[in-house]
């Protein structure tokens, strides 16, 4: 499965289970620990747990390798490889903004190899 299908598949189970403000960022060539990042509110602290439960139950059984999660009640970092997929309160997503450090990082030449 490609990496765009994989995108598609998260962002519908979590439009599904009513995440909000869903979007994906293609980070691709950029330096940074992963290709996409997708971010999505949640509703409030049990339903940032609840979606999170749900990708594990949907994602695992369909080959998607969880390689680990930083979990609070508020915030939960899900690392998938390629993919990290950032599921928050609406609170935390406008104190962090990450969308604007991720913008600022697709902006930034990458350092050459060597």
């Amino acid at each position: 499965m490609s990496i765009e299908e994989r995108i598609e598949r998260i962002v519908r189970l979590l439009d599904e289970k009513k995440a909000e403000e869903i979007e994906a960022f293609d980070l691709e060539g950029v330096d940074y620990i992963a290709k996409r990042v997708i971010l999505a509110n949640s509703l409030g602290g049990k339903h940032t747990q609840a979606l999170y439960d749900h990708m594990r139950e949907e994602l695992k059984p369909q080959g998607e390798t969880f390689y680990g999660a930083d979990e609070s009640d508020e915030w939960i970092v899900v690392d998938l490889g390629e993919i990290i997929v950032h599921l928050m309160t609406p609170r935390y997503r406008q104190h962090y903004k990450i969308e604007a450090f991720l913008e600022e990082l697709r902006q930034k030449p990458s350092a050459p190899l060597l």
